[in-house]
């Protein structure tokens, strides 16, 4: 089965230089009722950019109306129990609908364009996280929910200003790269500053969906960084542990 995400047959990290947009909706005017896309594996967080393919009729629906909003937003949501083969999570009680973690994030349509097979490819970047307060009834068998913002109002200030140890990230960024291998444009990576570096890693390094969880809800920017540095620290440790029992 086709994954919704859109990935290159080979990945090349390369650092998204992301800002938060002049068209990006103000806290008060964010949605209190969006429309919710559960993905296995996905990782949105505020000003990053998550490309997406969308061929399933229900999430055709659910792109059509959202493209009729002024706001274009569109809520990214983790299935509690993770399903890779149709990445949409498996079934909880409501038949075909996976149990959902409780965070999500909120992203902003911000390109599209349609494929002659009758697929949508957009991107989607990151506004907001979101506790999911409700679930609403659904539209056209995709789900929507009272979205909670009240949490992360901070998602949607100033880049936050935070002390790493880039040093230490950069090593274990070098280290992690080359034991999957994975290309890297380094000095991109040197020139990224340490916000737009944390988000680009969380959403680009090839992390398990429970760890992807955790870099969503950690509560600040500097926490995030300093679980993604334990991420690829702790990869690494486990590899070279496995060599070594294999020799």
């Amino acid at each position: 089965k086709s994954s919704h995400r859109r990935r290159p047959s080979k990945i090349i990290f390369t650092p998204v230089f992301m800002t938060r947009s002049v068209f990006n909706p103000r806290f008060e005017d964010l949605p209190r009722v969006i429309p919710i896309f559960p993905l296995t594996g996905a990782l949105l967080l505020p000003t990053g950019k998550l490309p997406l393919n969308i061929f399933e009729p229900r999430y055709l629906a659910m792109v059509r109306d959202a493209l009729a909003d002024k706001q274009r937003i569109i809520g990214m949501v983790q299935p509690r129990t993770p399903d890779l083969d149709d990445n949409r999570g498996a079934s909880g009680y409501g038949g075909d609908q996976p149990v959902l973690y409780k965070i999500g994030c909120a992203g902003r349509i911000t390109s599209f364009t349609e494929s002659e097979d009758g697929r949508y490819l957009l991107t989607l970047s990151g506004v907001c996280r979101f506790d999911i307060g409700e679930e609403m009834a659904g539209k056209d068998d995709y789900r929507r929910v009272i979205a909670d913002f009240k949490r992360f109002r901070d998602d949607v200030s100033d880049p936050p200003v935070f002390d790493i140890d880039r040093d230490r990230l950069l090593l274990a960024v070098k280290e992690y790269f080359a034991l999957h291998n994975l290309e890297i444009s380094w000095d991109a990576i040197q020139a990224t500053p340490d916000d737009k570096l944390i988000t680009s890693l969380a959403m680009t390094c090839p992390f398990g969906p429970n760890e992807r969880q955790a870099l969503l809800e950690t509560e600040t920017a500097a926490s995030r960084a300093d679980l993604i540095i334990a991420l690829l620290e702790m990869a690494i440790l486990e590899n070279s542990s496995t060599s070594d029992i294999s020799h």
